[in-house]
């Protein structure tokens, strides 16, 4: 049996892979999994937990379905990213697939960008319905700042584990994404040591890519790399190859 472990973001939710873990389940027969890391997913105001809560977390279901499953994938969004790149180095897994992956976080051309909309609005009186505004203000309001220092420990424990990635990954990130700039995708690419690597660049989408207006090329992406099928290239898509003969 194959298997699947989906990881979100930091602050986010299964929700955030949701899109992706729906179209496996329905065209594949493999068992996905997709937890909820401590402090995320509760009602009102982050729990105050360490990086490494989350860390074990993954480790955990990633354990519990390498029993059930001869074959695993991972898929990690975001912070969930650089966790899987992690468990991609220690473990027995096949492939890993990596949705904008944070190695880097915020990017200030973009942020600069959403600033500029917002002030827009404040000038049409429009604030309140500004999507952006929402965003940051509940972001803030329910992040406490230690839980932004462990994450922020997170990556920086994490991200020299990334040069010893060996296995096939695909990496695909949003041009428009405002939370992990496109250095980070370009990073990991150049980093890790896979022998086979794809990195796919979304001129459209932001940061939760899986619900963006690419969706279904992140989809389509993933599904053709999980299961050696073929992808339509010309969709305006940028793709980077790699694949080296021993």
């Amino acid at each position: 049996m194959i298997g699947c472990l989906c990881l979100h973001g930091f602050t986010g939710s299964p929700y955030e892979v949701e899109p992706l873990v729906k179209y496996l389940e329905e065209h594949t027969d493999w068992l996905i999994v997709s937890p909820t890391f401590p402090g995320h997913g509760t009602v009102g105001r982050m729990e105050r937990v360490s990086f490494k809560d989350w860390i074990r977390t993954a480790e955990s279901e990633l354990q519990a379905l390498q029993q059930k499953c001869d074959t695993v994938y991972l898929v990690g969004f975001s912070m969930g990213g650089m966790i899987a790149g992690y468990l991609a180095t220690s473990k027995k897994i096949e492939k890993l697939v990596l949705l904008s992956a944070a190695a880097y976080y915020v990017s200030p051309r973009q942020l600069l960008n959403d600033i500029r909309i917002m002030v827009k609005d404040v000038r049409k009186g429009k604030l309140a319905e500004n999507e952006l505004f929402k965003r940051y203000q509940r972001k803030f309001k329910l992040t406490p700042f230690s839980m932004t220092v462990q994450f922020r420990k997170l990556v920086r424990i994490l991200k020299p584990f990334l040069n010893k990635i060996t296995i096939p990954t695909l990496i695909v990130q949003g041009e428009c994404d405002g939370v992990v700039p496109k250095k980070s995708a370009q990073y990991i690419y150049d980093t890790i040591k896979s022998e086979e690597k794809q990195l796919v660049y979304l001129p459209q989408s932001k940061h939760i890519i899986c619900h963006d207006v690419e969706q279904k090329d992140v989809i389509r992406h993933v599904y053709s790399f999980l299961t050696n099928t073929d992808t339509d290239e010309s969709k305006g898509e940028v793709v980077q190859h790699e694949s080296r003969s021993t």
